[in-house]
């Protein structure tokens, strides 16, 4: 008898119906990759953004008086105050984009919430992040690191980016020497 040698034709046909079905596989998880590609650019641009507004709030000082008070650098404690003492969200007219009367200390920033993402020396809408939308909470914290009660402060801000992905950065703020 003489041995013959190659494949069968049913051979072949489960060969390509298994390689088939293994190039699907492989195919749709590289799809599902490429779908959700722009997914970590987005979570970069927020995270960017978080960090951005989280260091515009923590850079504002932190005070007992207004800082607009006359003993806004000699205060002690909130009794050292003028006429204003520094209370939890923004001062009658104060905002963010005013240049008469912007923030002016961390927690007028309290409550604080931006529907688009806007300049902050013009408050107009930045091109490209209409989809991004931001909060700002500042809350006291507690006693910190040997800080007593009342003296530090917890600044969390939370980027929504398209998608509903949020990011939230959380930093803390306490007063130096001891009015800034």
């Amino acid at each position: 008898m003489t041995s013959e040698r190659g494949l069968s034709l049913i051979e072949l046909l489960v060969f390509i119906v298994v390689v088939g079905i293994a190039v699907s596989g492989v195919l749709s998880v590289y799809s599902l990759n490429a779908r959700s590609s722009a997914d970590p650019m987005l979570r970069k641009q927020a995270l960017a953004l978080a960090e951005s507004l989280l260091e515009e709030v923590l850079a504002r000082p932190y005070t007992y008086c207004d800082p607009d008070d006359a003993n806004v650098e000699t205060a002690a404690g909130p009794a050292g105050c003028a006429t204003t003492t520094e209370g939890m969200g923004p001062e009658a007219g104060e905002t963010r984009y005013s240049n008469l009367t912007p923030f002016d200390n961390v927690n007028d920033y309290n409550g604080f919430s931006m529907a688009v993402i806007d300049d902050l020396t013009t408050g107009a809408a930045v091109p490209g992040l209409g989809g991004y939308s931001a909060t700002v909470q500042v809350q006291p914290a507690g006693a910190f690191n040997g800080i007593p009660a009342g003296e530090t402060l917890i600044v969390t801000v939370t980027i929504t980016a398209p998608g509903n992905q949020g990011v939230s950065l959380s930093g803390y703020r306490t007063r130096y020497a001891p009015n800034f």
